[in-house]
Order: C-alpha cells, then sequence, then structure tokens
C-alpha cells in the first residue's frame, strides 16, 4: 500500500478568509498612504510603528494563503497585533484629554490611531476564532497554489508594504524620525 505524502487541502473558507483579510490590510495600508501623499500627512513615529504591525500582520497572512493554515502564522498574527494594540493605544492615550484635537484629520469622525486600535483588536479575534476552525491543520510548510485573486492580492500587499518603506526612508533618512513629521527630510 503506498503512502500519500502529499499535503492535506486546506479548507477554502479558510484561504478565503485569509485572503479578504490580507486585503483589508492592503485597504488599511493603501489608505494611510494615499491619505498621507493626497493631503500631505505625514505620518508620526507611532504610525508608523501602526503601520509597521499591519505590514507583519499582512506577511502572517501571505504565509498562511500561500502554505495553508499555520497557529505558528497566527501567532505572529497575535504578537503583531499586540504590537499594534501597545504602539495605537499610546497614541490614544496621548490624545485623550478633554480639548485635544488628536494628532492629524479625523477621518469619519475618528482618528487613524482610534481606527488602528479596533483593527488591532479585531484581528486578535480573528486568530482566535481562525484557530479555532484551522485546528485540524497542521503545519504544512509546503507551497500550495493560490488563486489568482489571492495572488493580486498578495503581490498588491507587497507593492504597499515597499511603497511605505520608500516613503519612511524619504521622511527620517535613517535616523529617528520626528515626532511632529512637516517634511520629507531627503527631499527637502
Amino acid at each position: 500500500m503506498a503512502t500519500d505524502y502529499s499535503y492535506p487541502r486546506s479548507p477554502q473558507l479558510s484561504c478565503t478568509l485569509n485572503t479578504l483579510a490580507l486585503a483589508g490590510i492592503c485597504a488599511v495600508l493603501l489608505l494611510a498612504f494615499v491619505w498621507q501623499i493626497a493631503f500631505d500627512d505625514l505620518p508620526c513615529p507611532l504610525c508608523l510603528l501602526q503601520r509597521a504591525a499591519f505590514a507583519m500582520i499582512g506577511i502572517a497572512l501571505v504565509l498562511n494563503v500561500r502554505f495553508g493554515p499555520s497557529p505558528m502564522h497566527y501567532g505572529m498574527i497575535v504578537i503583531s497585533a499586540l504590537a499594534g494594540v501597545v504602539a495605537a493605544g499610546r497614541q490614544v492615550l496621548l490624545h485623550i484629554a478633554p480639548g485635544d484635537a488628536g494628532y492629524g484629520p479625523p477621518f469619519l469622525g475618528l482618528h487613524f490611531y482610534t481606527w488602528a486600535l479596533f483593527l488591532f483588536v479585531a484581528f486578535l479575534v480573528y486568530c482566535g476564532l481562525m484557530l479555532i476552525l484551522d485546528r485540524r491543520y497542521a503545519d504544512q510548510a509546503i507551497p500550495r497554489p493560490v488563486s489568482k485573486l489571492a495572488g493580486a492580492v498578495m503581490w498588491l500587499f507587497f507593492i504597499l508594504v515597499l511603497g511605505n518603506m520608500v516613503s519612511t526612508m524619504l521622511e527620517c533618512g535613517f535616523g529617528a524620525c520626528p515626532d511632529d513629521p512637516v517634511s520629507y527630510l531627503w527631499l527637502s
């Protein structure tokens, strides 16, 4: 009797949910990047940390889509989301005093750091639910085919992360980012 060494098929629901979550990360990074350019609203150091946390969540989601669901990948999301909660929570607490207008203009009534805090908490809940749904699938580090849509979302994510990295280098150079940035260091 021949042994089948092929990897088990990950449920389609898991792949779809991870692709949608990655598309959500792309939407967050794209909105922040477009807002930064369109309204000349440079991100502060805490904003950059929140973008980095979203990028780390996105990397873990790419791993889930490409290699199948894994508790290790969800653990990466949890750690990244917790780091994001700390950065966004710190920024919320900095601007919680009565009369404080907050940093940057609000979007749909809330500042980006408040939206980020909600999204990081949502990703923690998402991981808990996905760990329950994907509990039957062990770590399978074998690349698997992905749909054209999932591939396009992964490429969009990589392009957005690269764009944010270039933007951060233009804003901060190789040193510490200014607390209240008003111009790009390397474009001044």
